[in-house]
Formats: C-alpha cells, sequence, structure tokens
C-alpha cells in the first residue's frame, strides 16, 4: 500500500561536473556572511553533536513595483527542544526574510515548508512568495535558461517568511542522541516543527505577531498536526495556507490500491484537462462537480461494493467529458490518475503535477514519469545552491540536499490509522482557536492532489466562513504558472487582511 504513497514537490536533479582551467579566486567575504564548516548528511542514522545556530545576516534590496524595496536575509540554523524534555532534538536550517523598522506586533510571519515527505522547501522558496524568484515557462513543455528575477509577487511588502527545511534535507539535521529518522514519520515530524516555530518566535521576539503557516503537498497534513500541536502547546496561529493538500490519505484513490475507493475527486481534473487539451468541450466546474458527486458517485459505489456494470449514460457523459472512448470508461470506471496520465492523450504522457504539460511518450521530458517535473526539477536545485552562495551568502561544509527519497521509510500511521487522516486535527485547532482562518488553493490541472478532492476532504468540517477554497488554472505548483501566481498574490493578501486586520 504504501509503495504508490504520494510524493510532493521535489526530487533529484543536478548538473555535469567539469575541470577547471584556471584557480578559483575566492572574493573577500561579504559583511554579514557566514561559512560554516560543519558537514550536514541526510542519512538516516546522521545526527549532530554539536548544533549551531549562527547565520548569516544580508541586508538586500529587491525592485519592487519600479521602487526599491529594502530587506533583511538571515540563513542560517535554530535549535528545536522538545516542548516537554527541554532537550535539543533538531538543527533547523531556514532563510527569513524580514524588513526593519516594521510593528512587529502588528507584522505577520508565515512560515513556509514543502512536502515530500523528503523536501527541502526549494520550491516554495524560489518559486513562490519570497523575494527572489525563478523563471519558468509552464505550462510549455521546455527547459528555460536558469535565470532569478526579482520577484514581482513576493509576500514580504505583507509578511515577513520563514522558509525552513525538514529533518534530513537542505541543511537541516538531527542533533544526538536522535537520528534523522527519528524525525522522519506524521507525528515526529510535525512535533520538531512546533519546537522550530516556537524558537523561533522566541527568539525574535514574534509572540505578538500575527502568524501564519503555508504547508505545500505532504506539508497541508503537517500543517494541520501542526496547527494543533501549536495550539495545545500556547502559541496562537492566525491563518493556515494549505497549498496542493492531500488532508486525508484514505479518501485518494490515487494513494490507495486500485479500486478501493471511488476516485471521484479526480473526474473534474480528467474534464477540465482534456478539455486544456482540446480532446472534449469545456464544460463549467460546477457542472462537472455536480456530475461527480451526483450521478458518478451513485454508479461508481455500486460498483465497488459488488461490481455492477456501470450504466451506459454514465459511461457516455465520462466519455463526452473526457474524449476517451465509452469501452476504455468500461474497464477503468474507476479510472486511477496514472492511467489517465499515460492515456488521455494518445502517443503522449501528461505531468502529474501539472497535466498541461505534455511530452511525446519516451522522450527525454518523460524520464522521470512527470514532464511537468522535469521541465523545473534541475533549475531549482541548481539555482539552491548558486543562490545560497551568491546572494545569502552561506555556505556550509557540504552540498545542499533539496530532496531525499524517504517516501517508504516514512512512518504514515497518525491518529490510529495507517495512513494518516488529520481533518480531525484542523477540527481540533480550530476548536483551540475558533478565529483561525483557512486559505486551501489548488490547480485545476494537478493529478497529484486534485483540487476537487480537497474540496470533498475539508467539507467534512462543515459550512465554515473561516474557511477559503481558491482554485487556479494551473497545476500542483500553482504559483509556477505567471498568470495563476499573480491572482494567488491576490487572493492570499486578502486571506492576510482578513485575519489581521482586528489583530
Amino acid at each position: 500500500m504504501l509503495a504508490a504513497i504520494l510524493a510532493a514537490c521535489g526530487g533529484g536533479g543536478g548538473g555535469g561536473s567539469g575541470t577547471a582551467t584556471t584557480p578559483p579566486v575566492t572574493p573577500p567575504p561579504v559583511p554579514g556572511s557566514f561559512a560554516d564548516a560543519t558537514v550536514y548528511s541526510s542519512a538516516a542514522t546522521a545526527s549532530l553533536a554539536t548544533p549551531n545556530e549562527n547565520a548569516a545576516v544580508i541586508a538586500s534590496h529587491i525592485q519592487l513595483n519600479g521602487a526599491q524595496f529594502n530587506y533583511t536575509a538571515t540563513t542560517g540554523h535554530l535549535t528545536a527542544s522538545d516542548v516537554k524534555t527541554g532537550q535539543a532534538s533538531a538543527s533547523f536550517f531556514y532563510v527569513a526574510y524580514t524588513v526593519a523598522g516594521a510593528d512587529t506586533a502588528r507584522r505577520p510571519v508565515t512560515f513556509f515548508y514543502n512536502g515530500g515527505p523528503g523536501s527541502a522547501s526549494t520550491y516554495l522558496h524560489l518559486g513562490s512568495f519570497g523575494p527572489r524568484r525563478l523563471v519558468t515557462t509552464i505550462p510549455a513543455a521546455s527547459i528555460p535558461p536558469v535565470h532569478l528575477v526579482d520577484n514581482q509577487e513576493t509576500l514580504l511588502a505583507r509578511s515577513d517568511l520563514v522558509f525552513v527545511d525538514a529533518v534530513g534535507t537542505g541543511y537541516s539535521q538531527a542533533i544526538a542522541p536522535n537520528t534523522n529518522a527519528d524525525f522522519w514519520g506524521v507525528d515526529k515530524d510535525a512535533a520538531a516543527f512546533r519546537d522550530f516555530v516556537r524558537r523561533y518566535i522566541a527568539l525574535n521576539k514574534r509572540e505578538a505577531s500575527p502568524k501564519f503557516l503555508f504547508g505545500e503537498s505532504y506539508g497541508a497534513p503537517r500543517t494541520a498536526v501542526l496547527a494543533n500541536l501549536l495550539e495545545t502547546a500556547g502559541v496562537q496561529i492566525d491563518g493556515l495556507v494549505l497549498q496542493s493538500a492531500i488532508m486525508d490519505y484514505n479518501s485518494n484513490c490515487g494513494v490507495l490500491d486500485p479500486n478501493a475507493i471511488s476516485c471521484e475527486g479526480y473526474i473534474p481534473t480528467y474534464a477540465l484537462t482534456s478539455a486544456y487539451h482540446g480532446r472534449a468541450a469545456a464544460v463549467p466546474v460546477d457542472t462537472l462537480r455536480n456530475f461527480a458527486a451526483g450521478a458518478y458517485r451513485t454508479a461508481i459505489a455500486a460498483y465497488l461494493a459488488s461490481k455492477v456494470a456501470p450504466p451506459p449514460a454514465v459511461l457516455g457523459q465520462l466519455s463526452d467529458l473526457t474524449g476517451m472512448t465509452t469501452l476504455v470508461w468500461q474497464q477503468n470506471f474507476d479510472m486511477q490518475p496514472g492511467y489517465y496520465q499515460q492515456n488521455a492523450v494518445a502517443g503522449q504522457l501528461l505531468g502529474r503535477y501539472d497535466a498541461r504539460v505534455i511530452a511525446p511518450a519516451g522522450s527525454a521530458l518523460t524520464r522521470d514519469g512527470d514532464p511537468s517535473l522535469t521541465v523545473v526539477n534541475a533549475s531549482f536545485s541548481s539555482s539552491m545552491a548558486s543562490y545560497m552562495a551568491g546572494e545569502l551568502h552561506y555556505s556550509a561544509g557540504s552540498a545542499y540536499a533539496p530532496f531525499i527519497d524517504i517516501v517508504n521509510r516514512w512512518n504514515f500511521s497518525h491518529d490510529g490509522k495507517q495512513l494518516p487522516d488529520t481533518i480531525p486535527d484542523l477540527a481540533a485547532a480550530m476548536t483551540l482557536n475558533p478565529a483561525m482562518k483557512i486559505l486551501a488553493i489548488s490547480g485545476y490541472h494537478d493529478l497529484a492532489t486534485p483540487f476537487r478532492q480537497t474540496e470533498l476532504d475539508l467539507a467534512r468540517l462543515g459550512e465554515n466562513a473561516s474557511i477559503v477554497l481558491k482554485n487556479y488554472a494551473s497545476g500542483h505548483m500553482t504559483y509556477l504558472d505567471d498568470i495563476a501566481r499573480r491572482a494567488q498574490q491576490t487572493d492570499l493578501i486578502n486571506f492576510m487582511n482578513s485575519v489581521t486586520v482586528s489583530h
């Protein structure tokens, strides 16, 4: 069962090696820079004997809306100490962007992290709302030149931003006697993040600041567990952003064995993607929701319970919506996302993270099984290393780890279930803090964590004005699409304003 579990944003990637023709020139250190001699390791058994809380602290600026915008970048480590024992447990690597002179009692601070499990915060850091952004050509199936630009959609004018890496990723590592693998599970991971957030808040005197958690993919269920743990520990969290969430692994048919549960949550994504590729007529999203929750839900329930043959009318509707034949749907009535990805367009492989990205089957762009990841992954991995050295002026004695392959080592059990269902954690956190608000963000063309399944999962919390859902014509990393990122920035600012107006 666990072998098919979703891996969130991130993956391998890197460049070739070359031979220098001239000796490297070492420039004089920039004021505030930090050369950390520590060798960090992503190995399961690795641990640090002597962690540090040193950091590079660099005054920087970008051109924002035609004017210079000044900020401070702090890059280094903080020690998370267990809330119960007070013992140091993990050394978290983070990059914080702050604005000097701001009223910290009113200025929000937002904590960002990707998922995986096994992903550092690289995609959110250099792709979404930090001060610098890597240019992409999504949804085009091409690899653009590596180019960092001042990010006009940064949230830094509205909130301080803290990008943090999970234990074993980036430069984050367990502190002896703990090992990295001790934190590779739902509960231990979230508890360590809790202790990092507590340490950051205490060290930087941000107790009075409005606080937001921003988790992507697996980072979204982490956010639910983390919010509950923080509230229980007396740390008030004002808002949660759930980016491309998989809140309940047990409800996503792409996680479990085929024909185990309904793929209803994927049907609207299949239809919207087929329309995008010209294989079917465009249909309003609400019509797709109603069909999936109506005729398809009734028919798939009977099919899964006792293999009742799908009604011809439902098969015909599915064919019309996707451009795939009624015979294909009859044979794959509970169609898995992997099957759709490979068969929706003949001879082509659709992207898993963004199904708008398409490449010929067997071509170089399909080598990772996901062309939408292949076109961006290596650029993000290489850019993070050069960005830290060239702009953040931080270096360590080892290479940065943007992704480690630990999905099959992860302990997904949580709250008595083999796979996590974190909707109860959200409910508990909102009970502890009724003022907490939630913004769920999804892409219409995400074949990993479909927007409709997120809607169905969050609907279990009932009608609640504190929960806002926003969907965009994009993929899993919605912000890689220029149009979607601009819309998302507006929605995030509105969300933050709704939370902080009375703070």
